[in-house]
């Protein structure tokens, strides 16, 4: 497979490697990576590329060119009367092939489905975040070119670029994983990539009840406000589950109903047949062409859709998002970075006034409050463990404030001895939620008052 071109990069040399942290192996049950063995990896690797036809290789399936790859390297091995055990000569080849047709020493921490996060600060520092913490790993770069090629390779495979020109760029791996570049000028110690990966087993409701997530009855009620087309808000900060808890809502969108998404880069996972993707394109070479945000959601209101699902609300498009909520398309969903609800209101009202709308506070606030029903808060806590921490409905407004009422909170009582910190999700009490209505009206009344009743009991 032909190696995307690179465009020539200075080459900034990496900082000192911090040891406070413990290093960790990429592949748990393998040792620590050593000096001599990168050396002996980039020596190896310089005579494969002298040997093989690149060319070539592109014309064979995987399987054919890892053959020809493992026959060259053991050639190379043998000439050079390099002296090795079985399992270091596995290792390495299948590092090398990892470098010539995937994503080199990503591979391994991509293989593996227990890291949520991939963050590589220039080619010889690679975070890794496994169950909450943050933990360096022995992964690291032949230098910043290789890791620069890696890059290119990955945001090529969906027709964008990064070089000195477009220095930064999101794009998406095959299974949806989030993958963010950025390059230098702009990043200083080389580039740096990071990773947000999905798992391969998609997260239910019935899944975050174990993990602790959110109750057997906070997970119903969440259920049926994703069925009885309640326009729904998941709010939360960096990393807090709210891409997750987005894709546990649709769960329950009905299979005949026609569902239109908008991303930056697409990774929601809805399970539906009726599915329409859209993704937002950046401009090219002449800085034209570009597709944003709101123009998706604009043209997406042209598409017939029934529900109206969005990424991530970053700016003005919040002011479309909400037209298309209050106006015939219930149901619709969307995130945004907030650290409470009452924030997420004032994000939507700040994403609205910054995009140049010139509309008096009260009359955002009246649109806001018509639009918007359900605000589901999502936190990532200290100890690394995420929760739903509210269900807030919005109820209405009163001057100029708007009203809300939560239906459920996570309440922090301590922590343990090991410092994970131990909670409550509790019922507010809230006898009738301000979509009783609109769960009579789909049939639910009945499943809905039962699990507030249940709630009410649990937290009593």
């Amino acid at each position: 497979m032909a190696r995307p071109a690179a465009r020539p990069i200075s080459q900034v040399s990496a900082p000192a490697v911090d040891q406070s942290m413990p290093v960790v192996s990429a592949r748990p049950q393998a040792t620590l990576k050593t000096e001599e063995y990168y050396a002996l990896k980039t020596k190896i690797f310089a005579a494969l590329i002298e040997s093989i036809d690149v060319a070539q290789l592109g014309g064979m399936s995987l399987d054919q060119a890892r053959s020809e790859i493992g026959a060259i390297v053991n050639e190379i091995i043998t000439a050079k009367k390099i002296v090795m055990s079985t399992a270091e000569q596995d290792e390495l080849l299948q590092d090398i092939c990892n470098d010539v047709l995937g994503y080199g020493p990503l591979e391994p921490l991509l293989a593996r489905d227990d890291i949520a996060d991939i963050m590589v600060n220039g080619a010889n520092t690679v975070y890794i975040e496994v169950g909450g913490k943050v933990q360096k790993t022995d992964i690291r770069f032949r230098d910043n070119a290789q890791l620069l090629n890696i890059s290119q390779r990955i945001v090529s495979q969906v027709g964008r670029r990064v070089d000195e020109s477009s220095p930064i760029c999101d794009a998406r791996l095959p299974d949806g994983s989030r993958v963010n570049v950025i390059v230098p000028p702009l990043a200083i110690d080389g580039p740096s990539l990071t990773i947000r990966k999905f798992k391969k087993d998609k997260l239910t409701l019935d899944q975050l009840v174990k993990f602790g997530s959110i109750t057997p009855e906070g997970a119903e009620i969440l259920e049926i406000i994703g069925k009885v087309r309640c326009n729904v808000i998941v709010s939360g900060g960096t990393g807090s589950g709210k891409t997750t808890l987005l894709n546990c809502l649709t769960r329950y969108i009905e299979p005949g109903e026609r569902i239109v998404t908008c991303e930056d880069a697409a990774e929601l996972q809805l399970q539906q047949p009726h599915v329409v993707r859209l993704e937002t394109r950046p401009p090219n070479l002449e800085g034209e062409g570009q597709i944003t945000m709101r123009d998706l959601i604009k043209n997406c209101l042209r598409m017939r859709p029934e529900r109206i699902i969005v990424g991530e609300v970053r700016g003005s498009e919040a002011f479309d998002l909400l037209q298309a909520m209050n106006t015939g398309h219930d149901g619709s969903m969307g995130t945004l970075h907030a650290n409470s609800p009452r924030e997420a209101l004032s994000r939507i009202e700040s994403m609205i006034t910054m995009g140049g709308f010139s509309l008096p506070s009260k009359t955002l606030r009246e649109m806001i409050v018509s639009s918007v029903d359900v605000i589901v808060q999502a936190a990532r806590l200290r100890d690394g463990s995420r929760r739903i921490t509210h269900i807030t409905e919005v109820l209405g407004l009163e001057g100029d404030v708007i009203i809300t009422q939560d239906l459920f909170v996570y309440d922090i009582l301590g922590e343990d001895v090991n410092g994970n910190l131990i909670g409550q999700h509790r019922s507010t009490g809230i006898g009738r939620p301000r979509f009783w209505d609109r769960a009579r009206y789909y049939g639910e009344e009945k499943r809905l008052a039962a699990a507030l009743d249940s709630a009410e009991k649990a937290a009593a």
